[in-house]
Parts: structure tokens; sequence; C-alpha cells
């Protein structure tokens, strides 16, 4: 991430897992700014009025699905890193990720996965 200060949307209907998300990416990335919210739908929405380096996406969320909504993201700022968090590790989910050309991380989330998360996303740049 070029960026010095980088910004991550983390986008999970679950406050639990929106907390935990948080506390592993800044424990490894201290410098990053994270916003937080509970639908793709609200995702949508914020980005449209403001830029990210990074997002964090849960597939299985009321309204529109994570994977539907990161490839709407991906329209709306083609330069969006995504990441898509899932505890449904069905090989669709899996194959759709990749369609979309994003990493697939299975829930639980871990200190390892988001270590892999953040180097994917220090990869890309």
């Amino acid at each position: 991430m070029d960026n010095p200060t980088p910004s991550i949307l983390i986008v999970d209907d679950s406050r639990v897992s929106r907390m935990l998300i948080k506390s592993l990416l800044l424990a490894q990335c201290p410098q990053c700014t994270i916003t937080e919210v509970g639908s793709g739908d609200e995702a949508l929405i914020l980005v449209k009025e403001r830029l990210f380096d990074c997002c964090t996406m849960d597939i299985n969320m009321p309204g529109i699905p994570g994977t539907e909504a990161a490839e709407q993201l991906l329209k709306i700022q083609p330069t969006l890193r995504i990441a898509l968090f899932s505890a449904n590790i069905q090989t669709a989910q899996q194959v759709r990720a990749a369609q979309l050309g994003v990493p697939f991380v299975a829930k639980p989330v871990t200190a390892k996965s988001i270590a892999l998360v953040l180097a994917h996303f220090q990869a890309l740049h």
C-alpha cells in the first residue's frame, strides 16, 4: 500500500466480526484508517463519496450479498483492493471470488489470515 496511511473499509453485518477484523488490522497496520459499515448497501453509498485503498467484505449479509457488492464497488472504484470473507466455504463462493480477482478468506478471521490479506493488498502495488 503506497499510501502512508491506507484507508480500509470493513463491510460486515456482524459488529463482533467488524471489531475483530479491525483489531487484527490495526495490530499489523497501526497507521491504517479504518471505516466500518454493516452492509453492502452502506458500502456502495460510502464508496461513491470517499476513496478507499482496501476493503474487507463479508459475503453473507442481509440485502446485497458481498460478492455482488464487491463487483459494484470495483465498478465505482476500480483501484479498490478487496478481500472477501466468509464462513461459507463452498466452492461456488471461492469460484466467485476468483472471478472477481479477489482473495477468499475463510472465517473465523485470524491474525494469519489478516497478514495474508495485507500482503495481497501490498502486492497489488
